[in-house]
């Protein structure tokens, strides 16, 4: 009924209404996917669960929300309607992506972002070994002619990522960081604030399902606004289905969707918390193929076109150029200035593809 309503009108203000719907789901997926982190945390605490696990499960999953709202509702749509889970796949390649070349990129203008040598041994081989697990998936199978991520490849990303956080939790028990201890304003040193709010049990209960119900809905908002604002400008335009799918998937969602990765990094960075920008983006993306295109894979065969090859290889490049820049101890500004130039010339090129230059 909705769909027959505004066929109807011209094209300029279909347009628009996608793309308010979009805007609109994505201030629904940061909002309420905040809401929905700072609720689990506070059950958490109230359940005696240390901050730093909260913050290695709760915190990393919920990041993870936006992408996962997005990728899930694009796989369900696809199990229902048909068609391929362009935006489902673009989201979280582009989103790993974005994280790297524009998160960092941005945070290092602010101040150098360190890299511990032990962030150099630990995290960035898990990073590298789940992307290389993600392309040789994206390039090896294919389903109906496309592209695909299956449903046992999803189930096995699923498998990773429980093994992952158990994994995180148990070296987390076994080398427990001090707590900071700051002065009061007595004079007196006391435990830093954590930053979990304590709440009312029953206020928590409810903000997690509204948060969780919010996420939901703005899921739901930027798939319905990106698919048929990327299917109104094909069809107007002339060009394949599929590559304005993948464009706006790769950009327009993928960088709305790391909004919060954006904001927490850039904040961390301001504060001169230089450490937690980098360990944010490293277990963003580890969690946004795991976590995110495991469950969308599992709910229904993720399928795109082939142009997906050349995105997976630039998201395994940008993973492995990070890996190499951060031997040198810290991200400055003008690595922090190539980054972001290079994100540039992607999406400068994924226009191109979209528009049939190359």
């Amino acid at each position: 009924m909705l769909l027959a309503f505004y066929s109807s009108w011209p094209t300029a203000l279909q347009i628009i209404l996608f793309l308010v719907a979009v805007a609109a789901g994505v201030f629904f997926l940061v909002k309420f996917s905040d809401i929905f982190v700072g609720a689990a945390s506070s059950i958490a605490k109230k359940l005696h669960v240390s901050p730093m696990i909260i913050g290695l499960t709760v915190v990393a999953m919920g990041t993870s929300l936006p992408e996962l709202a997005v990728s899930a509702s694009d796989s369900i749509d696809c199990l229902i309607n048909g068609g391929n889970a362009n935006v489902a796949l673009g989201n979280v390649v582009g989103s790993n992506i974005c994280n790297i070349l524009i998160v960092l990129g941005c945070s290092a203008l602010f101040t150098s972002v360190f890299v511990p040598r032990s962030t150099l041994k630990k995290e960035f081989p898990i990073l590298i070994a789940v992307t290389a697990i993600l392309v040789l998936f994206g390039v090896t199978f294919n389903l109906n002619g496309s592209k695909a991520i299956l449903r046992w490849e999803g189930i096995i990303l699923v498998i990773l990522i429980v093994a992952y956080t158990i994994f995180l939790v148990l070296d987390a028990i076994r080398h427990p960081q001090q707590a900071e201890m700051v002065e009061d304003e007595n004079g007196n040193m006391v435990e830093k604030d954590d930053g979990i709010k304590d709440m009312n049990i029953w206020l928590a209960i409810l903000l997690v399902i509204v948060g969780a119900a919010g996420v939901v809905l703005g899921g739901e908002m930027v798939v319905f606004g990106a698919k048929h604002f990327a299917l109104t400008c094909a069809e107007a335009a002339g060009v394949d289905n599929d590559l304005a799918e993948s464009l706006v998937g790769l950009t327009v969602v993928a960088v709305g969707t790391s909004l919060p990765e954006l904001v927490t990094s850039v904040v961390a960075s301001k504060k001169g918390q230089n450490e937690m920008a980098l360990g944010n983006v490293i277990g963003s993306n580890i969690f946004n193929i795991l976590f995110v295109l495991g469950i969308s894979a599992t709910i229904n065969p993720l399928t795109t076109g082939n142009q997906i090859v050349v995105d997976l290889i630039v998201m395994a490049a940008s993973t492995l150029l990070l890996f190499a820049v951060s031997f040198r101890g810290k991200l400055d500004r003008k690595i922090g200035i190539g980054f972001i130039l290079l994100y540039v010339c992607y999406v400068a090129y994924l226009i191109m593809r979209t528009m049939e230059v190359f």
